[in-house]
């Protein structure tokens, strides 16, 4: 499967995990989010025909035969076991992938976690951003969400989970069920259109991948949220907007470890207007966070200024633990020690360090075998204990 790259910078690869994710890839290409590669994944074969997603990934099709996980997480996790091979070739190369599914379903919530661990073992950042269903979508669907969202932490870098019910506080009482959920797919659209404009678009203050990356590896659950405002106080109320979105699982800001703020606005932007904002978000999250902090200017925006926060950290262990990750090149190389823990070691050589059990980690040969990939880490690590 070929598939083109952007120019320059970082390699920002989109997977749409299962319905809600293939969904949700439509609405950002319909979008026009720039500077990411979309690949889909599915084991509905009819699901994957509707896809505008340049590179489709049929995954268990000796297992389902096309038809769909039948909204069972395990049947969604063995097709991707199945289909392994197929998942590595796409997502190589990546510096950045984001998983995005709709959790509570077969395919999302099985396959989702292990696409991610073996995004993780490539060595890239790894996010995943997911949501969780509705209440009148029943129970069992909400027990499934959370275990597939248990799993998903414990493999990914990063987590930002949207919770469908909280839709509700945003939409009209008059809303159509299929309007809800595309409300919803577009939210997912927003998350990695947020970070991905972060990253691709140079600014007067520009944020870059490293500057994300310091942010997101290994934080565990974060907000991420984005405000717009006009008027005479429209920086601190784009703040304020950015900092206070309900939608998001992470309902504040405050205790995060990890803060990148990004503001967009026209040439007349303000010094202290730019300081207001960023006031207004570092009080609010915890007075020792790392904040890294980038301005654009961009005449578009006439009177306006938009703000896009991502706090992370809320979660970190005291402990500390080494990561180590598989550069795209097929080399290990470890990664220093943080102040802070990554939530999840993504190796079993990681994670025997973090339990005390070797301090002298001895990497794996640069020639290694793509087949050890076929089980991914945190299986791995399932069956090891």
């Amino acid at each position: 499967m070929l598939e083109e790259g952007p120019p320059n910078g970082a390699v920002i690869k989109v997977i749409g995990v299962g319905g809600g994710g293939g969904n949700a890839v439509n609405r950002m290409i319909a979008a026009q989010v720039e500077g990411v590669e979309f690949i889909v994944a599915n084991t509905d074969l009819q699901a994957l025909k509707l896809s505008n997603a340049a590179v489709k990934i049929q995954i268990g099709q000796k297992l389902t035969s096309g038809l769909g996980a039948g909204a069972n997480p395990e049947i969604g996790r063995k097709a991707a076991l199945e289909d392994t091979e197929k998942i590595i070739e796409v997502l190589e190369g990546a510096d950045m992938v984001f998983v995005t599914a709709g959790l509570g379903g077969g395919t999302g919530t099985g396959a989702a976690p292990i696409i991610a661990s073996l995004a993780a073992e490539l060595g890239a950042l790894t996010v995943a951003i997911i949501t969780k269903p509705f209440l009148f979508e029943g129970k069992k669907r909400a027990q499934q969400a959370e275990q597939g969202l248990r799993e998903l932490r414990e493999c990914v870098d990063t987590v930002i989970a949207i919770p469908n019910e909280r839709l509700l506080q945003t939409v009209q009482r008059g809303t159509s069920l299929s309007e809800a959920f595309r409300t919803a797919d577009d939210i997912l659209r927003q998350g990695v259109q947020g970070i991905s404009d972060i990253i691709q678009i140079p600014g007067i203050i520009n944020v870059d991948f490293a500057d994300v990356r310091t942010i997101m590896q290994g934080m565990g659950m974060a907000l991420m949220g984005t405000g717009t405002a006009r008027g005479e106080s429209r920086s601190s109320d784009a703040a304020r907007r950015a900092i206070s979105s309900p939608l998001l699982e992470e309902a504040s800001i405050q205790g995060a470890r990890g803060v990148l703020i990004n503001i967009t606005g026209p040439e007349n932007l303000l010094l202290h207007e730019v300081s207001e904002a960023a006031s207004i978000i570092h009080k609010a999250a915890d007075e020792e966070a790392n904040i890294i902090f980038g301005a654009v200017l961009d005449d578009s925006m006439t009177d306006q200024v938009k703000i896009t926060v991502i706090a992370t950290g809320f979660d970190k262990k005291e402990e500390q633990a080494p990561l180590i990750q598989m550069s795209h090149s097929q080399e290990l190389r470890t990664v220093e020690m943080r102040p802070e823990p990554v939530s999840v070691p993504l190796t079993q050589a990681a994670r025997a360090g973090a339990l005390g059990v070797s301090e002298n980690l001895t990497p794996m040969p640069a020639n290694f075998d793509k087949t050890d990939l076929d089980v991914p880490a945190f299986l791995r690590r399932k069956l090891a204990d």
